[in-house]
């Protein structure tokens, strides 16, 4: 948020410090208007027509300055009758930067298959910017698309980013691999659609967190990673979840580590290692409870949910992060990375300090800007 502040002499001191406070990845972002509602997918071909009619610009603020004046003691010392001795009055003037535009989409037919479109449109940019699609956290249970990140989603529209934020059916009403179809499903909708907000549908990065970090690396891995994402950054991904429920398992393990075991359990609709038969237990004839996956259907589908199971040369490059008191540990990236690098693919991991997890990092005031920088990197024009 930018500040234009018209001091007084006596006010200029508290001026100079409200220009030097730094704005934070987790500052409060301006007040939105109304934004609009779901509506139905776009209908025709890219660029003949936005979908539902025109693009809505239901978040945008407002550019005209806001003055509010505030009077100051002169020197803080009361007069003879108890008030201050001497004021001084200032004005100081806030300018709200116009947000970009927004509108939510539908790329399915089910609920939870809706997608938040965040752009910007500016004559002095002609050409297609590039995309970014967010997916979101939380132990493939629960979580959404605007949530803690649509103060982000507005930052990258800043930097000259198309944004769209995503959500995804949830277990355990829906099992996996209905987390990863339904992320392929938003990333296609992207591509078909790019020219109604002015999108390179060559140029898309995935950026997801926790859970989503894990869908983010599937983006990047499957088939050659490349023809779906030009890259990947992911933020504490359990990209192993048979690791993860291994861990959940283990004598010392966090509330965290306990709760992400639990969620891969429901993630995949069977207890890896249990074997339930199709015949009553012999001990107590007991029979087996409807709708459970037998122990050898339970590995292939965490084989197919662990990510390096899907490396090849032609991936995605990836920038993956985690803190160093992460209950994900950075272990879940060390062991994809080292696949990616022998597969020819460029990986990187970078840890952050502190007790955090996933989108805890942006309050580092390293984190976005590396991953800014990363972005841009990896979606010049051209490559």
């Amino acid at each position: 948020m930018r500040k234009v502040l018209v001091c007084g002499a006596a006010f200029a001191a508290t001026c100079l410090a409200a220009v030097a406070v730094p704005v934070g990845a987790h500052a409060a972002p301006p007040v939105p208007g109304a934004s609009s509602g779901p509506s139905a997918p776009p209908a025709g071909e890219p660029g003949t027509a936005a979908p539902s009619g025109e693009p809505q610009t239901g978040d945008s603020g407002s550019q005209s300055p806001s003055a509010s004046a505030t009077t100051l003691p002169g020197n803080g010392r009361p007069g003879a009758d108890g008030e201050p001795d001497g004021t001084a009055t200032a004005r100081a003037v806030m300018v709200t930067p116009r947000l970009p535009k927004f509108r939510t989409y539908a790329y399915g037919k089910d609920a939870a298959q809706k997608i938040d479109a965040y752009w910007r449109q500016d004559a002095r940019q002609a050409g297609p910017r590039p995309v970014v699609l967010i997916l979101h956290g939380g132990y493939w249970l629960q979580g959404d698309k605007g949530g803690g990140w649509k103060y982000f989603a507005r930052r990258l529209t800043e930097e000259g980013f198309v944004v769209l934020s995503a959500n995804y059916r949830l277990s355990p009403k829906a099992h996996w691999p209905a987390q990863r179809d339904d992320s392929l499903a938003a990333l296609a909708f992207i591509k078909k659609y790019a020219r109604v907000w002015n999108a390179d549908p060559a140029r898309v990065a995935v950026v997801g967190s926790s859970a989503g970090g894990q869908l983010a690396t599937q983006l990047g891995t499957l088939g050659t990673g490349t023809r779906q994402v030009r890259g990947v950054v992911a933020l504490s991904p359990p990209n192993n979840p048979y690791l993860a429920y291994q861990d959940g398992a283990k004598p010392g393990a966090t509330p965290g580590q306990r709760k992400l075991r639990r969620a891969v359990v429901d993630l995949m609709n069977c207890e890896p290692g249990v074997t339930v038969g199709a015949e009553p237990d012999p001990e107590t004839g007991a029979e087996p409870e409807p709708g459970t996956v037998t122990g050898e259907v339970c590995l292939p589908l965490l084989d197919d949910a662990s990510t390096v199971t899907h490396v090849s040369p032609g991936d995605a490059p990836m920038l993956l992060m985690h803190a160093t008191g992460d209950f994900v540990p950075v272990t879940q990236s060390t062991g994809l990375a080292a696949a990616l690098r022998a597969a020819g693919v460029q990986a990187t991991v970078k840890t952050v300090e502190g007790h955090m997890h996933a989108t805890d990092m942006l309050s580092d005031e390293q984190t976005y800007p590396t991953i800014v920088g990363w972005l841009k990197g990896h979606l010049k024009p051209g490559e």
